[in-house]
């Protein structure tokens, strides 16, 4: 399986205000910055296959939403990151 899909968060400060995946980071970086507030976007581990990284993605949501009160990232709307 092909091992080309990115994790990454966007960051304002220490805050994670967005969890997402992506084969192309820096075209991402760039949609982003148009849309959202962030100071960097932080590839997170290596890359993976794109089932791989949607479950980090689903995980990573689950973790950020029992550390913070059932709340979801500032800019992700729903639990998929779509």
């Amino acid at each position: 399986m092909k091992r080309s899909t990115q994790k990454y968060e966007l960051k304002q400060g220490n805050k994670v205000v967005y969890v997402g995946i992506t084969d192309n980071p820096a075209q991402r970086e760039i949609q982003h910055r148009q849309t959202k507030n962030f100071d960097t976007m932080k590839i997170v581990g290596r890359s993976s296959t794109r089932g791989g990284a949607e479950q980090w993605e689903t995980d990573r949501l689950d973790t950020y939403m029992k550390n913070h009160k059932g709340e979801l990232p500032k800019y992700n709307q729903t639990k998929t990151g779509k």
